[in-house]
C-alpha cells in the first residue's frame, strides 16, 4: 500500500552514533573550535544577542569580519569564492562525500545583481563539469528574480510590459542554468521557497524537466514535506513526468519557512499550509521516500534530511528494492557543518552522499549564517545534538573539555 511506512526498522546496517567515523577528518584543534561554537549556539540568549550585535557591527563597518570568518563562517561555509572552497571540496572528497556548491548571497533586488548571481551559478556548473566530486549544482529562483514579481505572477495579476520583460528574463536565466547543467553532464537543484511563490517555481522546474530530463534526471525540484499537500505535489510531478516521458528529479526536504508560513496564513486568513505537528511531517516525508522508490524507474531523488530515522529508512527501502548503494538515482544530503555523524557514516557504508557547501562574501552570507544559528538553536535540540556528539568524541580522544 503506497501510504504505508515501516514502523520498525530491523537491525541497523549502519550507525549514526559512531563519533570516530563522524569526526575522523577533524583535528583535535578543529574539534575544540566546534565544541565552542555549538556550546554558544546552545544558548538562546547568546545566539539572539550575538546575531543582533554581529549585524550591527557589520552595518557600522566594525572590524569583525576576521572573527566571523574564523568561527561561524568556517563552520558552515566553504569559503568566500569557489577557489576558496577548494580545500573543503577536497577534504570532503577524501571521505567519499560530494560537494554541492551553494552561492548563498541573498536579498538582491536589481537586474544587474540577478545577472551577476546567474553568472556565478554558471561558474559552479563549470566547476562541476571538471570535478567528479561535485554531483549537483543548486540555485534559488529568488536569487535571480524579484520576490514581488514572482508573487504577482502566482496571484495571476496582469503584468505591465516592463514586468513581463523582467519575468521573461527570469525564465531565460533559469533555462540558461539548467541547459548548462545538462550540457556539463551534471545535475541541478532548484531550491524550495515560500508557498506564495512556490507554484511559479514549480512550473518553471517542470518546464525545465520537460526540456532537459529526457535521458536522465538533470533538473531536480524541491518538495517540502512539511506542507499539507507535499506528497500530493510529488505525485502530481510524477504524473507530469510520465505524461511527457521524462525523468522526475526530486529533492525531498522537510521545509525551512514554518513560522513565516503560519504567520502569513493567520494574518491573511487562509488555512495553514503546514502540517499541524512534526509527526505528520515525518510521516509524509517517509511516505515520500517510499513513493520515490516505488517509482524508481522514473525518479531520481535526493533525501535532504538531518533525521536519523528517515536516513535509515531510505537505506532499508533501497535494500528492499534491490537498489545498489551507489545507484546514481539516489543521494543523501546534509548541510555542511551539521550532521557529520550521518554524512560520514553513510559515505563510509558506500552510499551516495553530498554536503550543501554555501560560499560567498562574509557580509553577504550573514543572512544565511544568522538563519543557521537561529534554526540550530530552535530546531528540536539540533545544537545540543551536535554539541553532545562533539563532546563525546573529545572524551573518546581524551581531549580535555573546556
Amino acid at each position: 500500500m503506497e501510504g504505508t511506512v515501516l514502523t520498525h526498522i530491523p537491525e541497523k546496517p549502519l550507525s549514526f552514533e559512531d563519533t570516530a567515523v563522524a569526526f575522523a577528518s577533524q583535528s583535535d584543534l578543529a574539534l575544540r573550535k566546534k565544541y565552542l561554537i555549538f556550546a554558544a549556539m546552545n544558548s538562546n540568549l547568546l545566539t539572539n544577542v550575538g546575531t543582533v550585535l554581529l549585524k550591527q557591527a557589520l552595518n557600522l563597518h566594525l572590524p569583525v569580519k576576521g572573527l566571523i570568518k574564523e568561527t561561524i563562517f568556517e563552520q558552515f561555509c566553504g569559503g568566500e569564492t569557489i577557489e576558496d572552497s577548494e580545500k573543503t571540496i577536497q577534504e570532503l572528497a577524501q571521505s567519499n562525500i560530494g560537494t554541492i556548491l551553494d552561492y548563498s548571497v541573498e536579498g538582491e533586488e536589481n537586474e544587474k545583481a540577478f545577472e551577476a548571481t546567474t553568472r556565478e551559478i554558471l561558474r559552479t556548473v563549470e566547476k562541476a563539469r571538471t570535478t567528479p566530486t561535485i554531483p549537483f549544482c543548486v540555485f534559488k529562483v529568488t536569487g535571480i528574480a524579484r520576490f514581488s514579481l514572482l508573487e504577482k505572477v502566482q496571484r495571476g495579476d496582469k503584468l505591465s510590459e516592463t514586468e513581463q520583460q523582467s519575468f521573461d528574463q527570469v525564465k531565460e536565466r533559469v533555462d540558461r542554468i539548467c541547459k548548462a547543467a545538462h550540457d556539463a553532464n551534471t545535475r541541478v537543484f532548484i531550491d524550495g521557497e515560500e508557498t506564495w511563490i512556490q507554484d511559479v517555481i514549480d512550473q518553471l522546474a517542470l518546464e525545465m524537466m520537460k526540456r532537459y530530463n529526457g535521458e536522465r534526471p538533470v533538473v531536480y525540484n524541491t518538495y517540502q514535506m512539511y506542507r499539507v499537500d507535499g506528497l500530493q505535489l510529488l505525485r502530481n510531478a510524477l504524473h507530469f513526468a510520465v505524461t511527457h516521458q521524462v525523468w522526475l528529479g526530486a529533492k525531498l526536504v522537510r521545509g525551512a519557512y514554518m513560522e513565516k508560513e503560519r504567520d502569513r496564513a493567520e494574518e491573511k486568513g487562509y488555512p495553514d499550509p503546514i502540517n499541524p505537528n512534526k509527526e505528520m511531517t515525518d510521516d509524509l516525508f517517509n511516505q515520500g521516500l517510499k513513493f520515490c522508490l516505488d517509482h524508481k524507474q522514473r525518479i531520481g531523488m535526493c533525501c535532504g534530511s538531518h533525521n536519523d530515522y528517515s536516513n535509515y529508512y531510505l537505506t532499508m527501502l533501497m535494500e528492499k528494492h534491490g537498489v545498489h548503494k551507489e545507484d546514481p538515482r539516489f543521494f543523501f544530503a546534509q548541510l555542511y557543518g551539521m550532521s557529520d555523524n550521518m554524512s560520514y557514516a553513510l559515505a563510509a557504508h558506500g552510499y551516495n552522499v553530498a554536503k550543501y557547501v554555501p560560499y560567498g562574501p562574509v557580509k553577504h552570507v550573514m543572512p544565511y549564517l544568522i538563519r543557521r544559528a537561529q534554526e540550530n538553536t530552535a530546531m528540536a535540540g539540533q545544537s545540543s545534538r551536535e554539541f553532545n556528539l562533539v563532546r563525546r568524541e573529545m572524551n573518546r580522544r581524551g581531549i580535555k573539555l573546556l
